[in-house]
């Protein structure tokens, strides 16, 4: 059994770390379901465990909290969608690869029901969009930007921490640091794109989406 918690206002972050890790310890210990947590946060910056200390741009914009998940920087903010998965991942077979693989899936599952098309790029983290309405880059690349950035976290082989999706955010706040250390691409959104999607259509697409993506054993490509 999966639990899906929704919160409509904003929540802060120290509150909602402190509900994942009593809730990751309870999954644990065999005492609670896993949940699938949707919810925004105030505007804030979040520094993961590879995070650089020159890529935090501007220090002074947004309260920045030191975080235990991997990767770097990352901003959280209004009309972003973040996804906190309590996931027993030992039950899910035991792979931290194949289970970022599927976290990965989700979000273009999910993506897909906008008819949008998300791409997953080696050595870049996250779910990434083409914009052929750019000018390509100087390698002559088709341009790119993120529309949604994953990391995670295990405890006892439970996850927490988890995904956040571009939905409306103000996009300008992602200027005041290096998001996930990437400088050549940009950052983009579901509305930016010109979607009319509001986060309740992105979260029935969530929940659509998510037992066909994450299922109990792990569909990791060869």
């Amino acid at each position: 059994m999966v639990e899906w918690k929704i919160s409509d206002a904003p929540v802060p972050y120290d509150q909602a770390l402190a509900f994942m890790e009593a809730r990751v310890s309870a999954i644990a210990e065999g005492q609670a379901d896993e949940c699938v947590w949707l919810l925004e946060h105030p505007p804030l910056y979040t520094a993961g465990t590879s995070a650089k200390p020159e890529d935090l741009k501007d220090p002074d914009r947004f309260p920045v909290y030191p975080s235990k998940r991997g990767g770097q920087y990352t901003y959280h903010g209004p009309g972003q969608r973040v996804v906190y998965v309590m996931l027993d991942v030992g039950k899910r077979g035991r792979d931290v690869r194949c289970f970022v693989q599927d976290l990965e899936r989700w979000v273009i599952a999910t993506l897909a029901e906008f008819n949008l098309t998300g791409h997953i790029r080696d050595g870049r983290v996250g779910v990434w969009i083409e914009r052929p309405d750019k000018p390509r880059t100087a390698s002559g690349q088709m341009a790119e930007d993120k529309i949604a950035a994953i990391g995670i976290r295990l405890r006892k082989w439970v996850s927490f921490h988890g995904i956040s999706i571009n939905v409306e955010p103000d996009l300008g706040h992602f200027g005041g640091i290096v998001p996930c250390g990437i400088t050549d691409y940009g950052v983009t959104s579901l509305v930016d794109l010109g979607l009319p999607v509001t986060m309740d259509d992105l979260d029935v697409a969530l929940k659509r989406s998510f037992d066909i993506a994450m299922g109990a054993s792990p569909r990791c490509a060869d």
